[in-house]
């Protein structure tokens, strides 16, 4: 009974601070109308020598998405150290602008979304990312410098993996496999459902599947989902995989089932794996997950797909050509 009794207050508290803009704790958050930041998240060297380094983003608003396609407002560009310190430069070169980035935003926090890989000899030149929302431009510096070096334990550290834990054994962490049957290009009409059959496994096993009761007690407990000493969000471990629209207009693509999100919404029963009740879908005895996709309107559409352990994570795309409805 005290459980329904809180969960109806806090049902409460939740819906009267999204009409005031301030959640419970008197912090204040926007909806809409805020801009968008891209996020250099760190590099890490590869076995033959190149490096990869990692890109994501965070969207200020908690509703509002964006739909920026390659160009002007959404680029790369390849420079020496400190050519673009001047966010007044234009930089835009149609050769470089586009590196396999999104073009469609989700809300808040989505990190290491994408990556480049560089030659061993990169030195100090900086792939940067320029992103202009709401007339305002930000951008992300790709280096190489010792002090965005990451391994798995970092990248765990920055999702908030398996709630924040800091266990050494996380260094070692393998990322999920993740396959994709059938052809990765394909073309339907609108309202023509597109069946993704996707194998995901992780075979480490680790970390372990969320195994303990992480409901909150408290009004106290709810509104501060950080993990322990941190500013970020605790996230359930545990192997799941997701769909999402990472170009084109997720507005106009429906998935059944509603996949979970793929982006950092720490709000309660948000369909998150950063959100309380923190409840995974249950893995599929032949660790194939089927997903019908729809489009309600024509365009050029990419689709990823990630498998994820809570802590590490890995990525397919699906190219879908959406032709109108035959006439």
């Amino acid at each position: 009974m005290i459980g329904r009794v809180l969960a109806a207050s806090l049902a409460t508290l939740v819906a009267a601070g999204a009409a005031s803009g301030q959640d419970a704790t008197g912090r204040f958050y926007s909806l809409k109308g805020q801009i968008v930041s891209p996020a250099y998240e760190g590099w890490f060297p590869n076995e033959d020598g190149t490096i990869t380094l990692s890109f994501g983003y965070f969207n200020s608003n908690w509703d509002e998405e964006y739909d920026l396609q390659v160009g002007e407002d959404n680029y790369f560009t390849m420079v020496s150290a400190g050519e673009l310190d001047d966010l007044s430069k234009d930089a835009f070169d149609p050769g470089q602008a586009d590196q396999g980035q999104p073009t469609h935003f989700y809300p808040r926090r989505s990190p290491f979304l994408f990556t480049l890989t560089v030659p061993a000899d990169f030195g100090d030149k900086e792939w940067v990312w320029t992103l202009t929302t709401q007339g305002q431009t930000n951008r992300a510096y790709g280096v190489i410098t010792p002090d965005y070096r990451i391994d798995p334990q970092v990248m765990s550290t920055e999702v908030g993996g398996n709630f924040g834990d800091l266990d050494n054994r996380l260094r070692d962490n393998v990322a999920p496999e993740i396959m994709v049957e059938g052809e990765h290009h394909r073309s339907v009409r609108v309202g023509e459902p597109v069946t993704l059959m996707t194998y995901a496994a992780d075979p480490d096993d680790y970390p372990p599947r969320l195994s303990r009761d992480r409901t909150p007690t408290t009004l106290e407990q709810l509104y501060n989902p950080n993990s322990a000493g941190s500013v970020v969000v605790a996230g359930a471990p545990g192997l799941r995989l997701t769909w999402f629209v990472y170009r084109g207009a997720a507005e106009h693509v429906s998935f059944s089932p509603v996949q979970l999100k793929s982006w950092m919404d720490s709000r309660v029963y948000a369909n998150s794996p950063w959100s309380f009740p923190y409840a995974l879908p249950e893995v599929p005895p032949d660790n194939r997950w089927r997903t019908e996709v729809t489009f309600s309107e024509p365009g050029e559409y990419v689709l990823r797909g990630m498998a994820s352990d809570g802590s590490q994570w890995s990525y397919q795309n699906v190219r879908v050509n959406v032709a109108p409805l035959a006439r």
